[in-house]
C-alpha cells in the first residue's frame, strides 16, 4: 500500500474524500449484491425450467442483445443530459423489473418467455445505464482521482460477485428462488437515496455536447466516437480485445450451471461458490489496481492469456477444488482486462467524447455476450460443456496472441508504461 496523502489516506482510498462518491459507492455495493443474488437465481430457474443449455444461453443473449444495438446511443445520451437525472430514471426501472419478475415467480406460473421479456427489458436499461454511470464517475472524483474510482467500483463490483452467489447458492435452498428477485428490487432503493442526496455543486464541471434533434445529427456524433476510437490505436486494440475475450471466455452464465451439475455433480450451491470464487480472484484485482497497480497494456495481455488458460483448466476439471482456484484465476483476470482498459479511456477521452467513447467500450465488452452465449449454449448442447470450454480457452490464448503482435511490431504501442493517446500517435488500426 502507498504512503498517506496529505489529508491522511492511503493514496489508494483519497477518492473517498468526495462526499458524492461515497454515497455512490455505498449504494452500488448494496445493490450489486443484489444483482449477483438474482443472476444466480435466474440462471437456476432457467436451468430448473427447461434442462437445455441453449435456452440458458437465449436468455443471456436476450440480457445483453439491447446493449448491443442501443449501447452506443446509449453514449450519445450520456454526453447531453445531466447524468445524476439519467441514473435516476434508469434505477427506478431496474427495480421495477425486478420487482415485476419475483412476483411472476412467487405466483409459481412463471414460464421462460416471460423471463426472456424481462431480460430483454433489463437489457434495455443497461444500454442506457452504463455509458452514463462510467462516464459520471469523473464528474463525482475529478480525473485526478479517476484510477482509484475505477479500480475501487470494481473492487466493489467483485465483493459483491463474492458474496451475492454464495449467498444465492445458499438461499435458494433455503427459501426458494422468488425472494432473490424481490431482495435485489429493494435493494435499488438503497442507490436511488443515494442520488437523490448527492451535492449537485461538488460535481465537477464537463463539457457536454450539444443535444441533437435531426436522425442525422445523432448519427454524425455517433460516428465521432468511434472514429476517436479508431484513430486511437491503444483503444482500439483494447476494446477489440476486450469484446473478443468477452464473447468466447466469458460465457459462465451459460456455462456455469452446466459445469457445476455436469462435470462437478453439484447443484446450486457449487455454482454459487464457483461465481462466488472468482469474484475473489476479481476483489484482488481490483484492489491490486487501486492500491499502486498502473493501467497498462501488459496488464490486458496477461489477463487474456491466464483468462484463456483458466477456462480451458475449468473444461478439463472433475474436482470442486481445483474448479474453484481456477475460476479465481478466470476473476482476476476479467478485472485485470475491463478495469484496466476502462481506466486507459477515462485518462485519455476528451470529455465531450467520454460518453460515447465510454459506449463504444461497454457496448463491445457487454454487447458480445448475446453472440457469445447463443454459440456457447449450441456448442454445449452438440459437443458437450468440457469440449465448449476448452475450445474457448484455446481460442482465447491465441487471440491474444495476435493482439501482442499488432501491438508490438505495427505499432510498438507501450506495453510496460500506462499509454497516454498524447504521447500515443493516433493512426490507422
Amino acid at each position: 500500500m502507498r504512503r498517506p496523502t496529505r489529508d491522511g489516506l492511503p493514496e489508494g482510498l483519497r477518492v473517498f474524500r468526495h462526499r458524492n462518491f461515497r454515497l455512490f459507492y455505498s449504494g452500488q455495493l448494496i445493490s450489486l449484491i443484489g444483482t449477483w443474488m438474482q443472476a444466480v437465481a435466474q440462471d437456476w430457474l432457467v436451468l430448473e425450467l427447461t434442462n437445455d443449455p441453449l435456452a440458458l444461453g437465449l436468455v443471456a443473449a436476450a440480457q445483453f442483445l439491447p446493449v448491443m444495438i442501443l449501447g452506443l446511443f446509449g453514449g450519445v445520451v450520456a454526453d447531453v443530459i445531466p447524468k445524476r437525472i439519467g441514473l435516476l430514471v434508469t434505477q427506478v426501472s431496474a427495480a421495477t423489473i425486478a420487482l415485476v419478475l419475483g412476483l411472476l415467480v412467487l405466483d409459481g406460473h412463471v414460464q421462460v418467455w416471460h423471463v426472456m421479456v424481462m431480460a430483454i427489458l433489463l437489457g434495455t436499461v443497461n444500454a442506457f445505464d452504463m455509458p452514463i454511470r462510467q462516464s459520471f464517475v469523473v464528474e463525482m472524483v475529478g480525473r485526478s482521482d479517476v484510477a482509484s474510482a475505477v479500480a475501487l467500483n470494481s473492487a466493489a463490483f467483485n465483493a459483491a460477485r463474492i458474496v451475492g452467489p454464495a449467498l444465492a447458492g445458499l438461499l435458494i435452498g433455503i427459501i426458494g428462488i422468488a425472494p432473490l428477485f424481490l431482495l435485489n428490487a429493494a435493494s435499488y432503493l438503497v442507490v436511488i437515496a443515494g442520488y437523490l442526496m448527492m451535492d449537485v455543486r461538488q460535481l465537477a464541471p464537463v463539457a457536454h455536447a450539444h443535444l441533437e434533434r435531426s436522425v442525422r445529427a445523432v448519427a454524425d456524433s455517433l460516428v465521432e466516437g468511434l472514429r476517436y476510437v479508431r484513430a486511437t490505436p491503444v483503444i482500439l486494440l483494447s476494446i477489440v480485445l476486450v469484446g473478443g475475450i468477452s464473447m468466447l471466455a466469458l460465457n459462465f452464465p451459460v456455462l456455469g450451471p452446466l459445469a457445476a451439475r455436469d462435470l462437478l455433480g453439484g447443484g446450486a450451491d457449487t455454482y454459487g461458490f464457483m461465481m462466488a470464487s472468482a469474484g475473489v480472484g476479481s476483489l484482488v484485482s481490483a484492489l491490486t489496481l487501486a492500491f499502486g497497480g498502473r493501467a497498462t497494456l501488459k496488464r490486458v495481455f496477461l489477463g487474456g492469456m491466464l483468462v484463456g488458460l483458466a477456462v480451458a483448466g475449468v473444461g478439463l476439471s472433475s474436482l470442486v477444488p481445483v474448479t474453484v482456484l481456477l475460476m479465481m484465476v478466470v476473476g482476476w483476470s476479467t478485472v485485470a482486462i475491463g478495469a484496466t482498459t476502462n481506466t486507459i479511456i477515462q485518462l485519455n477521452v476528451p470529455d465531450a467524447l467520454r460518453g460515447r467513447v465510454m459506449s463504444v467500450y461497454t457496448t463491445v465488452f457487454v454487447g458480445t455476450t448475446p453472440v457469445g452465449s447463443i454459440l456457447a449454449g449450441g456448442a454445449a448442447s452438440r459437443i458437450g460443456v468440457a469440449a465448449t470450454l476448452l475450445f474457448a480457452g484455446v481460442a482465447t490464448v491465441a487471440m491474444t496472441l495476435l493482439a501482442i503482435v499488432w501491438a508490438v511490431r505495427r505499432h510498438r504501442l507501450p506495453l510496460s508504461t500506462a499509454p497516454s493517446t498524447s504521447s500515443v500517435p493516433a493512426g490507422r488500426g
